[in-house]
């Protein structure tokens, strides 16, 4: 069984992370924010009495739940009030800031120039808004794989499909990244 500490622990570690890649998948900041809240109350509600080990997987199957329903919940809505625009929304405002999650290992970063700041921050805007651009499923398994930094197996819970899916989804995101990314003369 997980200790309170240890819950509380597994969610400061995963919260911003979290935040990103449901921000990704919905590119809605408020929406994502009460996505990831709503998973982390999930978790410490119905799953607080697993054992500590499990709770990662845990977390990430149910935020992966927690944003497909988002989605049934907004297909529905725009279904149902398709002709009253006001209720739609279509904020990103950008309160997450890339830049803030990305460190130097080297610690260097406080040594560069501000060209050389500028030009880091252009190159990671223009990923990330590839990596908006890439379908769902393709997008969830590049994050969880590569984001996450989940293996093969714990991907394919955490996505409720094969593993052979997830190797399928990676390969089409880095195909389509680096195509997007080149033809940007970025190299990869």
């Amino acid at each position: 069984m997980a200790t309170e500490q240890e819950l509380s622990e597994l969610l400061k570690s995963v919260e911003k992370r979290a935040f990103k890649r449901a921000l990704y998948h919905v590119r809605d900041a408020e929406a994502a924010l009460d996505i990831v809240q709503d998973s982390m109350l999930k978790l410490a509600e119905h799953y607080g009495d697993k054992p500590a080990a499990e709770l990662p997987m845990l977390f990430q199957r149910i935020l992966s739940n927690c944003m497909l329903d988002w989605f049934r919940r907004q297909k529905t809505r725009n279904a149902l009030f398709s002709n009253m625009g006001d209720f739609e929304t279509a904020s990103d405002d950008g309160d997450f800031d890339l830049l803030e999650t990305y460190a130097a290992a080297d610690g260097s970063q406080s040594a560069e120039s501000s060209e050389q700041s500028l030009g880091r921050a252009q190159i990671l805007r223009e990923i990330e808004a590839e990596i908006q651009q890439l379908p769902g499923r393709q997008r969830e398994a590049f994050l969880l794989r590569y984001w996450e930094e989940m293996d093969v197996a714990e991907t394919a819970a955490a996505m409720g499909c094969s593993e052979g899916s997830v190797k399928t989804h990676c390969s089409r995101a880095v195909q389509a990244l680096s195509k997007a990314l080149k033809a940007k003369g970025i190299q990869t």
